[in-house]
């Protein structure tokens, strides 16, 4: 069968239930497999001949996503000073010493 999917219909899944020490996570995404397998060395455990693969990890890989920081008017400017001072201080070590 070589019929193509639909973008709305290729679906990346995270799913672990209380119980078991392991998730999975399913995923047509190029990106999240390239991820899975050379960052992390995971073998799919199951691929569907349509581009999805499954792939079982230990639970403790899998991070809760995170607020945005809020900073104040005040923490913007400190971090934006140190961020010019950082670049002007690195691009001057890029200058050869005694010239």
């Amino acid at each position: 069968m070589s019929e193509k999917l639909q973008a709305d219909e290729k679906e990346t899944l995270i799913s672990f239930d209380e119980t078991p020490a392991d998730a999975v996570i399913f995923t047509y995404n190029r990106r999240w497999q390239a991820h899975l397998e050379g960052k992390l060395g995971l073998k799919p455990i199951m691929n569907n001949g349509f581009g999805g693969k499954e792939y079982q990890l230990p639970k403790g890989m899998i991070k809760l996503p995170r607020a945005p920081r809020k900073l104040s008017d005040t923490a913007k400017r400190k971090l934006a000073e140190r961020l010019h001072r950082n670049r002007f201080l690195g691009a001057q070590s890029l200058v050869p010493v005694g010239k």
